[in-house]
């Protein structure tokens, strides 16, 4: 049951309405932004919700329990905030939606009818059209910690108490899109950034940045491919940083990084082709309780 303010309920039960809708989106950047399906502006809690967008909703669906429900918003790329190169960078991945009806005479005059998170983002020539997915969606992901035979932490981060190592360079040639070359990094061995994290910060992708795929080092000189592409075209002279990468593996800890004390994985813990392996005497080795890694 909702309540509404009692203008807003004669609103409704009025043969004809001026009503509207009204969404807020706050980026992953902390940025807010606001839109509306009205034909001007309008300003509530601190948030001009622009016209400008051509935004508009399709129908939205509710769940029982804790399935997760959602809709779809569609508008025009455009300036002030939600353009091509704000998109491509990811800013509004899992951004937090508000969705007011709204009385546009009067918008103290509105209820509150949906919050959540964008979902999927698709883009076309000249507009977009993102997923809606409500609160439910939080009850899908991953909480607390799994038992895996790789690490759980992030390179550099305070579980894992690595000092990341961060080189600076420029871009020598380019495919312009995933593939890049840099001669300032040869000091490095083959695939040191492989698995790294890649943030250029000069040129039309200032502030963009993408995982390293593959790191190649050798005869040929030093290659990066990235995993995802540049919103802009990647130029050579292009200013990045690029960190060290990790696997995961305990091998690579120990052996890369000397950091097998902090490794936050089960190396030794034994995967389902060992556990369905069985065996004909439960005394025998390797199934004594003893060590299997000695």
């Amino acid at each position: 049951m909702r309540d509404l303010p009692a203008s807003l309920a004669a609103q409704l039960a009025g043969e004809a309405t001026t009503l509207c809708r009204c969404w807020s989106l706050t980026r992953r950047d902390g940025v807010v932004l606001g839109f509306t399906d009205h034909d001007r502006d309008l300003v509530f809690e601190g948030i001009t919700f622009r016209a400008g967008a051509g935004l508009e909703a399709a129908e939205t669906t509710a769940e029982l329990g804790f399935a997760t429900g959602g809709g779809e918003a569609s508008g025009a790329l455009a300036s002030g905030g939600l353009g091509e190169a704000e998109l491509a960078r990811g800013l509004f991945d899992d951004a937090a939606v508000k969705l007011w009806l709204v009385d546009w005479r009067d918008t103290a005059a509105r209820t509150l009818l949906e919050t959540g998170f964008v979902g999927e983002v698709r883009r076309s020539d000249t507009g977009f059209s993102a997923e809606m997915r409500g609160l439910g969606k939080a009850f899908d992901e991953e909480r607390g910690g799994l038992y895996t035979a790789s690490c759980s932490a992030d390179l550099g981060d305070a579980r894992c108490g690595v000092a990341l190592t961060v080189a600076t360079a420029s871009v020598a040639t380019t495919d312009g899109r995933l593939g890049l070359t840099a001669p300032a990094l040869s000091a490095y061995a083959d695939g040191f950034f492989s698995a790294g994290r890649l943030v250029f910060t000069a040129g039309g992708n200032a502030g963009f940045g993408s995982e390293v795929k593959v790191h190649r080092a050798g005869g040929e000189g030093v290659s990066l491919q990235l995993w995802q592409a540049a919103p802009n075209p990647i130029a050579p002279g292009d200013g990045f940083t690029v960190s060290a990468g990790c696997d995961k593996r305990f091998a690579t800890c120990r052996a890369r990084f000397g950091n097998a004390v902090n490794f936050r994985g089960f190396p030794h813990l034994p995967g389902n082709d060992f556990i369905i392996a069985g065996g004909t005497d439960p005394g025998a080795a390797p199934f004594d309780g003893g060590s299997l890694f000695r």
